[in-house]
């Protein structure tokens, strides 16, 4: 997974892989057929938060805030960056995991949510191929896990506007 950015002073963001994207879009995005009319956030994780954070910040990328405290992943720290309309969630590797123990390594993406004014038609759209749709950590808002029988080749989610 690859992504291309507008605005960018540098594309070196701690190994997730990125290209400067300096055109503006020619029209405004559509509705998928699955419902989906953007991303919501995109997700990476990190063995080295402190570091991602900081190569982050220097390139120019919108810091929101840090997290700290348990997720249902099992990670304890996560920060938060705006990418445009996006979120960018960084969330460091869970301590005691293989992944956790190479400090050095680089960060790396692991999914993507994508948001869908009717979340309900999202879910009668994929059938059994999307988990249950069940509150979302975000007070007010659902989320449903695109399950690994679809063969998406990462993780997917969609989220309720």
């Amino acid at each position: 997974m690859s992504w291309a950015l507008r605005d960018l002073p540098s594309t070196e963001l701690d190994g997730l892989p990125t290209e400067r994207h300096d055109h503006q879009p020619e029209s405004s995005p559509g509705t998928h057929s699955n419902g989906a009319n953007q991303i919501d956030h995109v997700v990476a994780f990190s063995p080295d938060l402190d570091r991602t954070v900081a190569v982050l910040r220097r390139a120019g990328l919108d810091f929101r805030r840090l997290r700290e405290g348990p997720t249902p992943a099992g990670a304890q720290r996560q920060a938060f960056f705006r990418v445009g309309e996006a979120v960018l969630e960084v969330v460091e590797h869970p301590p005691g995991t293989p992944a956790a123990e190479d400090p050095a390594a680089p960060a790396g993406f692991y999914g993507l949510a994508l948001a869908t004014p009717d979340i309900d038609a999202t879910a009668r759209s994929f059938g059994p191929l999307l988990g249950e749709v069940r509150d979302a950590v975000q007070p007010g808002r659902r989320i449903a896990t695109v399950r690994r029988d679809a063969q998406l080749g990462l993780p997917v989610a969609f989220m309720s506007v």
